[in-house]
């Protein structure tokens, strides 16, 4: 595949066109949508250790289904994509989140662990949808030279869900002392709410008319040339004989792997090792999001004059450090590291998915999905991190560490396209 012509590469890259903006938008408010069940899961976590009466290591079972759906419907996903569209895509995904939310209502009446993990399995299959075609999406919206800057920008309004999630679980799932903070009937109105709420904004996007959309990643500016050997370009790789894209399938399992766990047991944290009341825990883990969403605005302003292979690479080292602070339980210094840590890996994910689509061309839809299929890191490792924190919830944040030297040696090196 041939460099665009050095006359294109001066001109500076738009962030995305007029016809886009609406369609924008709307794509964006699906980040921080899916943004608010991933953090729902982390309340639901605690609420379930203390309703139904599960060890850490059980609950940790939540992110398993939420994350391993991923695993599931990310080639579906892509597949379903590739022949209906994204905007097709878009209202699949917003029907199983919604599908899933109402399903909480038997769950709660039935009490059981087993269902509502069911429930939240098919809710997440319908987020695994979203985030396959929401990246991809998003990166079609303009210039490819702006593409990191669109998907962090996007992945910023995920934080944004990410810090309402907690708010809201934290209000009507953990508050002591209200009717029913000892029992799921507060669980079972709340997923009413949002499944209505996520089926309204279904109905809505199926008016919205979405302009042709062109694959950002067919074309590639100087900044990430390819080779333009003859042999080369008479025998285009497969898929998998991507590198970088390999890469970033292994990269993006260990960083969901990490922010599963890190996420899973922060009340926890809070709780046992300062001393928190749960409601004011999920209060802190709130904030923590707040880290994550002014990492991810920064880091999208940062990219403008640092590449992001060279961001990624730096943040990864900043989560290696909080990680050793948080795992000495220094009391305030290891729990303002705790919320620090989401700073660090504000990036990530976005970058990962960005860098790893990098000159794929016809091969960037389906590689998205299994870029997607990555994220069943996250139903690794909060059991495994779980099976620790029953015996010192510090010491299982050692694990993510092993997560930060996969990401950094990605950000060094390997993202590179060749």
């Amino acid at each position: 595949m041939q460099s665009v012509p050095t006359s294109h590469a001066a001109k500076p890259a738009a962030f995305t066109e007029k016809k886009y903006i609406i369609t924008l938008v709307f794509v964006t408010s699906l980040f921080m949508l899916w943004g608010i069940a991933i953090t729902m899961g982390d309340i639901l976590n605690r609420h379930f250790q203390n309703v139904l009466h599960v060890s850490k290591a059980e609950s940790g079972l939540v992110q398993f289904s939420i994350f391993g759906a991923y695993a599931v419907m990310g080639i579906p996903a892509g597949l379903f994509m590739k022949r209906f569209g994204y905007k097709n895509g878009v209202l699949l995904g917003l029907g199983l989140y919604a599908f899933g939310a109402f399903l909480f209502v038997p769950a709660a009446n039935a009490q059981s662990f087993g269902f509502f993990r069911g429930a939240l399995f098919i809710l997440a299959c319908g987020l695994a949808t979203l985030e396959a075609v929401a990246h991809p999406f998003v990166a079609g919206l303009g210039d490819q030279r702006t593409s990191d800057q669109r998907i962090n920008f996007a992945q910023s309004f995920n934080g944004l869900g990410a810090v309402v999630g907690p708010l809201i679980g934290g209000y009507f799932i953990l508050r002591g002392g209200q009717e029913h903070s000892n029992d799921l009937e507060s669980v079972k109105l709340l997923y009413q709410v949002i499944g209505s709420v996520i089926l309204a904004i279904a109905i809505a996007f199926a008016f919205v008319k979405v302009p042709p959309v062109q694959d950002a990643h067919a074309v590639e500016t100087d900044s990430y040339a390819v080779s333009t050997d003859p042999a080369e370009l008479a025998a285009p790789k497969g898929l998998f004989q991507h590198s970088h894209f390999v890469w970033a399938v292994v990269a993006q399992f260990f960083n969901v792997a990490a922010q599963g766990g890190t996420w899973a047991f922060f009340i926890n944290y809070g709780i046992e090792k300062m001393g928190l009341a749960a409601e004011k825990a999920s209060y802190y883990f709130a904030l923590s999001m707040v880290m994550m969403m002014i990492g991810r605005f920064v880091g999208t302003y940062l990219m403008r004059f640092i590449a992001p292979n060279k961001m990624l690479a730096g943040f990864a080292l900043g989560s290696i450090a909080m990680c050793l602070l948080i795992t000495q339980s220094l009391g305030w210094p290891s729990f303002i590291a705790l919320l620090f840590l989401n700073f660090f890996f504000s990036i990530m994910f976005p970058t990962i998915f960005s860098l790893g689509l990098k000159g794929l061309g016809s091969h960037t839809q389906q590689a998205s999905s299994f870029i997607v299929m990555g994220v069943v890191g996250g139903a690794v490792f909060p059991p495994l991190m779980g099976m620790i924190a029953d015996k010192d919830v510090a010491a299982a944040y050692y694990l993510p560490i092993i997560c930060y030297i996969v990401i950094f040696a990605f950000g060094a090196k390997f993202y590179k396209v060749k």
